[in-house]
């Protein structure tokens, strides 16, 4: 908006120079011609009354010498003609009306012996009118300003008195009082150049301070108000309603903060409970079940630390949440041991394949709450005998990759990209499902527990998680059949 402001303004300002610049060297010139065309007629018609004698008589000395006399001092040629196109006088030898071609062009080819070879002008001041060159003089022209009076005796006119007067003096001075003008343009224009930034500045200020403002409200610091905006009215009316969609934003983010710190909340008091149960019950329980019940409990302890970071997410802003170093081999690990029961129970296969010595920093459980999503879809949709393979890597930028695939039916084209949000920046399309596999899918037999699909949250929970410590999603096509979810995560190594 800013070029544009600047691009209307300087344009404005060149196009009002040059308006105003070229009328008023057009009118410089006009007036010097008309002031220059008034002193030679003056000149003219005092020849003109000198003349009369001469052309009557026949006796031209007198009237030679004055237009001679006339010459020397100022450098104009003149000649008396009679009404045959005779030359009567004139004040420099060989001086003729072909001299004047240029200025007084002949309407045939007669010649000056006649009067029908007589330049028009000439011949309309034959007829009384006085009359020379229409045209104005610029600076660039080459050719005389010539002024013609007809010489009367008797009431008749007789002949007529042509001055031819160079222009070089008249031009020198319009192109001095050209360059005056053309200085004034280029200082205004110099002027109203550097005028341009502050000038654009001040009228975008308004502007500026909702740019501000908004960018504000972007970075996260919903209590940021556009307050005193200068301006037009419609800026003022575009700042209060910039200040009501805040707070309406902010009231919204409270409101849902509220819900779920309430959430986490309420679920911990049922969560310890039923933890004090279940070790009463390992109390009980024979030596072989013991490692489930260990697993079990563990369990819910993960499950207490999410309920932890909803509070803790709904508490607190995005820059001051708590992260921790993670060994990416022992989140996969536990989360592989963890869902191996549920696996056995589909008749699936996890299968491990994460290197050892890969470290992340990173909100608590946001990779289990991760893989556990990922698993349990690779498990929900994949089929009856899906294998799913958790793998974990250094990539070559210095990120980390964690890699959860299954050889199952795989997603709908473009399912991938609305699932796990566009390249994986923002958070995905929550409530988005595949829906479970078609006849002709490879595995068509599902869990019946599970035929009615989830709520389509988790992977969208994913990527928001996965976003607050600069992470991404991709979920592309796995060959030949099946999905590859891919984590990418910025190393951080143990400190």
């Amino acid at each position: 908006m800013r070029r544009r402001v600047m691009t209307v303004y300087l344009t404005l300002l060149v196009l009002t120079c040059i308006g105003l610049a070229v009328p008023l060297g057009i009118a410089l010139a006009q007036r010097a011609t008309t002031a220059v065309v008034l002193d030679r007629t003056a000149d003219a018609a005092r020849f003109a009354s000198l003349a009369e004698a001469s052309v009557v008589s026949g006796r031209s000395g007198l009237m030679t010498a004055e237009l001679g006399s006339y010459h020397e001092l100022f450098g104009i040629d003149a000649l008396v003609v009679d009404r045959e196109g005779g030359i009567v006088a004139r004040g420099r030898p060989g001086f003729t009306l072909d001299d004047l071609a240029s200025t007084l062009p002949r309407p045939d080819a007669l010649g000056a012996g006649g009067a029908g070879g007589l330049p028009e002008p000439v011949q309309a001041a034959m007829a009384g009118t006085r009359g020379g060159s229409e045209h104005t003089v610029y600076p660039w022209t080459s050719h005389p300003l010539v002024v013609l009076e007809p010489v009367g005796s008797a009431g008749e006119i007789v002949g007529v008195v042509v001055t031819a007067s160079p222009t070089s003096a008249l031009r020198a001075g319009l192109a001095a009082q050209w360059t005056l003008v053309v200085a004034g343009v280029l200082l205004v224009l110099a002027a109203g150049f550097a005028a341009a930034g502050p000038l654009t500045r001040w009228v975008l200020r308004p502007v500026a301070e909702l740019d501000a403002a908004a960018q504000a409200v972007g970075s996260g610091s919903l209590r940021t108000r556009v307050e005193g905006v200068a301006g037009p009215d419609e800026l003022q009316h575009l700042a209060g309603s910039f200040n009501d969609m805040v707070a309406t934003v902010n009231a919204l983010l409270e409101r849902q903060r509220t819900v779920v710190a309430y959430a986490g909340h309420q679920i911990r008091n049922p969560l310890a409970a039923l933890r004090i149960r279940l070790e009463g019950l390992g109390l009980r329980l024979p030596p072989e079940d013991q490692p489930m019940h260990r697993t079990t409990l563990d369990e819910l302890d993960r499950l207490a630390r999410t309920c932890d970071g909803l509070l803790a997410l709904a508490e607190t802003d995005e820059e001051h949440l708590d992260r921790s170093e993670v060994d990416v081999a022992v989140v996969v690990a536990d989360r592989v041991r963890a869902w191996e029961p549920i696996a056995r129970r589909t008749g699936a296969r996890l299968v491990d394949r994460s290197e050892p010595g890969l470290w992340v920093r990173l909100i608590d459980g946001t990779l289990d709450q991760a893989l556990d999503a990922l698993i349990d879809n690779a498990l929900k949709f994949g089929g009856e005998g899906v294998e799913v393979t958790l793998a974990a890597e250094a990539a070559a930028d210095g990120s980390i990759v964690v890699q959860v695939s299954d050889d199952g039916p795989g997603l709908p084209a473009g399912l991938g990209a609305r699932l796990s949000g566009a390249y994986g920046e923002q958070p995905g399309e929550p409530f988005g499902r595949p829906g479970p596999p078609t006849p002709d899918d490879r595995r068509d037999r599902l869990d019946p527990l599970k035929e009615s699909g989830g709520s389509g949250l988790g992977l969208s929970i994913v990527v928001t998680l996965l976003h607050l410590d600069g992470g991404r999603l991709e979920l592309q096509p796995s060959r030949p059949h099946g999905v590859l979810a891919r984590i990418t995560l910025p190393s951080s190594p143990p400190r």
